[in-house]
Parts: structure tokens; C-alpha cells; sequence
């Protein structure tokens, strides 16, 4: 450690701030449930169920959509995202014969689906079948899971809505209004907002008051188009439409305050038919309250628990493991500079998630000198990112393998590349991780992955490819293996000697594969000016390009 780094450490009673956890709010929709009401369609809800301690626990439940087989669910769960856990979900799906705050034991089971909730947020949208008990398919059943994040967005309002003079739709009876408010996306794409709950036999409603987030209301953009429809409510699932009337939330603001908030709700049919034709009745904003809610909006801190946290006394297990592992590669290292990049941050200034980031934060230069170079990298970068995921291996994959091919082309390939990743285990682009490496299995480099922690790796062996020929996901068979996998947590206390047989034990092997597949013969003895690794025996030199997963993993 240099003597700056010591004075820090030296001058720092606290701990640097414990990262947080992410919030995001999960929407649901199905399609193609099975039908098992004899007379009408199902009556659908969801349940989210939440695994700890080896047990499945009830965390919510969405509204019951009534007779219908292609549900849009209204409620949003909203759950805090932890980088560095497995939070493994399971949706249920319901024909819920009674009210949905009611048990579930006596309702239909139309099907359930397990994921992590790391691969929602890396996909942002996931759908999947629905599967019944001993995992039968539930016919052509599907659910859609859809993950925002609302970290650092903790603005809501409240709004409350009524009508006035809505058309009736019932021949011997009132309309049995409720309304639904979207937002337009930027692709055109309207994504359900609310749903109020229905009002009978009225065509003057007044609907009860509901709170949404700003980022599910209008992505935080107070000009984004949002779109409110009213309908006649049927009990068989064939609602009539009314009336609708488009706005922002910029202009409901304006409007309420100008106590001028009610719109016309068009029915475009009655338009075009109707010589005299003005509305379909009228839709006022009665209230429209913003808050921030400080309560829990960026989640709990990880404090100690976590395996990012500084000590000023003593180096987390990521600190362990860069040092030991990265001080083995080093001696087989030219010039002793290392690329030190990081994954699934925020990174300043914009915060953005980034998957290939410098540590250093220059894009232009993102070598470090030294693994000590690394190290203090690592210290300054952690208070200035905020750590979030998911964890996308494949993107510092594909650059260093960049590095490789551009290498390569020269016809000499004199560097051989050897990529160091720590990581605590949960990969959420897996399929991605495996296509780059069957790519990179034909390039100058060697992957080293060094698991941290007590995470499962079964993720990590996969990659490892000593079971069999790792395979990308079209089938594609690596050319040679070049993973090589470490858990650190089983040789911590081992010594220097024998960690290094253990990081090093396939380098040599993929090294000499590389070289003979290619047919390029050793560099002669005194070609190099350098005095490092193997150059000493003729050998191309090695490149160690250090991931500093320890900003990206959950």
C-alpha cells in the first residue's frame, strides 16, 4: 500500500457509506390462461411468492381481473433489488374464486414460473410458460414480467379522478364505470398505469384515490403523453368502451392548479356518426398531491455484511482475492500495467450502467500500474459509482477479446491475453457469457474467474467447461477450453505456492493449444528487451487484464 493509501486509511474512523439496495417495481401480464369456470372465463391473480430460508414466502398478491384469459394486472409489486443476492421469485397464477385478499388455498392453480429477480432486471422483460404441478406445461399459458427501476426516483403523486354524465351502456341498468390511465412509451407502446376499481350503476363516479410512482406514471418526463380510457364494465370480460382523452402530467398540474383539470371523454366512433356529437361524458381531476417518500426509497444499507465493504483495518475478501491472484499473474506481465475495468455500476457523471468502464475512469488509458495500481483504483471508485448489476460478464469478454483479434491480425499474436474476473457467482447474461466465450476460445486468451464468497458457482463451472465442451447456445463447441475457475473462499489460507498452481494450472496448457493451432512457433531467445514471465523462455508475452467485478456483481 503506498504511503497516501496508508494516511487514508489512517485519517478514516468510518466506513465508507455500505452500498444500497435498488428498488424496482415489477408489472405482470399473462396470456392464453387455461379456462376453468364451465360458464364464464377465469377470474386470474398472481401471487408473489419469495424464497428465504429455504422456504417459499408470501410477499403480495395482484387485483383479480375478472372473466378473462389474457390478463393486464394493475397492481405493481415493488421490491428492493440486492446486487449481491440470489433473490429467487416464483409467480402463481390463480382463478380466484373469491375477493383476492382472501386466502388462496380454495382458487384454481392455473399455472406458476420461478426466475431470479437478477434476471429480471437484466432483461428488463421476461416471459415465460406457465408450468403446472410436476412441471407440466399449462397448456399455451405464458406470463410477462416487466422490471423498472425507480432507484433515486422517489417522487409519487396521488391522484384522484371522477366523471360526470358518462354515457349509459346498460339497457336496464347504469354503466358500471372504471377508468384505465397509460403511459406512451417511446415506441408508441402504451403501458398500463391504473386501474380503478369499478363503480356500480353510476354514470356520475366518483373513484377512489390511488398513488403511483413518477417513474411508472410518466418515466419522470412531465411531458410524456399519457392516455386515460373509461369503460362499462360486463361481467363477462367484454367491457364497453366509453370515452378517452389524452394529457400530460405537466398539464394535469397546470390545469388542477388553474382549477380548470376536466377533459371530454371522446368515444372517436360517436364522432364520426354523430353530426352533433360532443362527448361521451366528462372527466375531472378532483386532487393531485406529490410527495417524496423518504421512507424506504433506496432500500437498506448492506453495512458490514457485504463483500464490496471498506475496512479501514482490513481488506474485504474482493481486496483478498485481487491481491493474491492478481500478484501471480502480474510476474508473467511485460510492463506490469493492467486493464482494470469494471461492471453493472452506475458511473458518474450521467449514471448510467455501464458493463465495460474503466476503474480509473479513462476510457483513454484504463491501465493501472501494478496490482497495487488496481487496488487503489478500486478504493477511489467505490465511493463515486453506485453499485447496482445486473451482472453481464459477456460485454468485458467481447472487449478484452476485441483486444485479442486486433492482436491477432498482426500474423505474430506476440501477446496472449489473460482475463481475471472476480465475481461472487450470479451471472445474469449467461447465454451471452457462453457465445462470447466460444468466440474468444479462438483468440490469444485465457479466461482466470475467481469466485468470492459463498455464493453458488455452479454458474462459474458451467463456464469452466472440465465437465465437457462448453457449447454456446446455438450449439457451437468452444475450440479449446480456456476458463479456468477458482473459488478463492477454499484457498484462502492455502499458500502462495500452491494458489498459484491452482490459478495457473490450465494457462500453460491453453496457452501452448493456442500457439499450435495456429501454427505460429515461439518468438526466439533475445527477441524481447523485457525481463518478465516467460518471455525468459521464448514464449509470446501475457497481457493480464485485471475485471474489477467487485463494482458490477450483485
Amino acid at each position: 500500500m503506498s504511503a497516501g493509501s496508508e494516511r487514508r486509511a489512517a485519517a478514516a474512523p468510518r466506513a465508507v457509506p455500505a452500498p444500497r439496495a435498488s428498488r424496482v417495481e415489477l408489472r405482470l401480464s399473462c396470456r392464453h390462461l387455461l379456462d376453468r369456470d364451465p360458464l364464464t372465463k377465469s377470474d386470474p391473480s398472481v401471487l408473489l411468492l419469495l424464497r428465504s430460508q429455504n422456504q417459499w414466502v408470501q410477499v403480495d398478491r395482484t387485483e383479480v381481473v375478472r372473466s378473462s384469459l389474457h390478463p393486464v394486472f394493475s397492481k405493481v409489486f415493488t421490491l428492493d433489488y440486492y446486487f449481491e443476492e440470489v433473490q429467487k421469485l416464483r409467480f402463481e397464477v390463480y382463478d380466484t374464486r373469491g375477493p383476492s385478499d382472501l386466502g388462496y388455498q380454495d382458487d384454481d392453480f392455473l399455472g406458476g414460473m420461478e426466475c431470479t429477480l437478477g434476471q429480471i432486471v437484466a432483461q428488463k422483460k421476461v416471459t415465460r410458460a406457465l408450468l403446472l404441478r410436476f412441471g407440466r406445461n399449462a397448456g399455451k399459458s405464458t406470463i410477462t414480467v416487466t422490471a423498472e427501476d425507480i432507484s433515486g426516483n422517489n417522487g409519487y403523486v396521488e391522484l384522484s379522478f371522477r366523471a360526470r354524465k358518462l354515457d349509459d351502456k346498460d339497457l336496464f341498468s347504469k354503466s358500471d364505470p372504471f377508468l384505465e390511465l397509460y403511459r406512451v412509451n417511446d415506441d408508441g407502446s402504451e403501458q398500463l398505469v391504473y386501474r380503478t376499481e369499478v363503480v356500480k350503476d353510476n354514470l356520475s363516479p366518483v373513484w377512489e384515490p390511488f398513488k403511483v410512482s413518477l417513474n411508472t406514471l410518466c418515466s419522470c418526463e412531465e411531458t410524456r403523453p399519457l392516455k386515460c380510457l373509461v369503460w362499462d364494465h360486463d361481467s363477462r370480460g367484454k367491457h364497453d368502451f366509453i370515452g378517452e382523452f389524452s394529457t400530460t402530467f405537466e398539464e394535469m398540474q397546470k390545469a388542477f392548479g388553474e382549477d380548470q383539470a376536466q377533459w371530454d371523454c371522446v368515444n372517436a366512433k360517436y364522432r364520426q356518426k354523430r353530426r352533433n356529437y360532443k362527448n361521451s361524458g366528462v372527466v375531472i381531476l378532483a386532487d393531485l398531491k406529490v410527495a417524496i417518500d423518504f421512507t424506504a426509497s433506496n432500500g437498506d444499507p448492506r453495512n458490514s455484511c457485504s463483500l464490496h465493504y471498506i475496512n479501514p483495518f482490513q481488506p474485504n475478501e474482493y481486496l483478498q482475492a485481487l491481491v493474491a491472484v492478481g500478484e501471480i499473474c502480474q510476474d508473467y506481465d511485460s510492463d506490469k500495467r493492467f486493464s482494470a475495468l469494471g461492471f453493472g455500476a452506475r458511473i458518474p457523471p450521467k449514471y448510467e450502467v455501464s458493463h465495460d468502464f474503466a476503474i480509473n475512469f479513462n476510457p483513454e488509458d484504463d491501465e493501472c500500474e501494478g496490482i497495487q495500481g488496481v487496488v487503489e483504483a478500486y478504493r477511489n471508485c467505490l465511493p463515486r459509482v453506485q453499485l447496482y448489476g445486473p451482472t453481464n460478464v459477456a460485454p468485458v469478454i467481447s472487449k478484452v477479446a476485441r483486444m485479442a483479434a486486433a492482436e491477432e491480425s498482426t500474423g505474430e499474436a506476440s501477446q496472449y491475453y489473460i482475463l481475471l474476473v472476480l465475481t461472487d457467482g450470479v451471472v445474469t447474461d449467461m447465454a451471452d457469457a457462453r457465445e462470447a466465450i466460444v468466440r474468444a476460445s479462438h483468440l490469444p486468451m485465457s479466461i482466470i474467474i475467481v469466485g468470492v464468497g459463498n455464493a453458488d458457482f455452479t454458474d462459474m463451472q458451467t463456464l469452466d467447461g472440465d465437465e465437457g465442451i462448453l457449447r454456446s447456445p446455438r450449439g457451437e463447441p468452444a475450440l479449446r477450453d480456456i476458463v479456468q475457475f477458482v473459488p478463492f473462499r477454499e484457498l484462502k489460507s492455502a499458500s502462495p505456492a500452491a494458489l498459484a498452481k491452482c490459478v495457473l494450472a490450465e494457462v500453460p496448457r491453453q496457452v501452448v493449444e493456442y500457439f499450435s493451432y495456429r501454427e505460429l512457433p515461439p518468438r526466439g531467445l533475445g527477441t524481447h528487451t523485457h525481463d518478465a514471465g516467460p518471455e525468459r523462455a521464448g514464449q509470446p508475452g501475457v497481457r493480464p487484464v485485471s475485471v474489477s467485478s467487485t463494482l458490477g456483481v450483485p
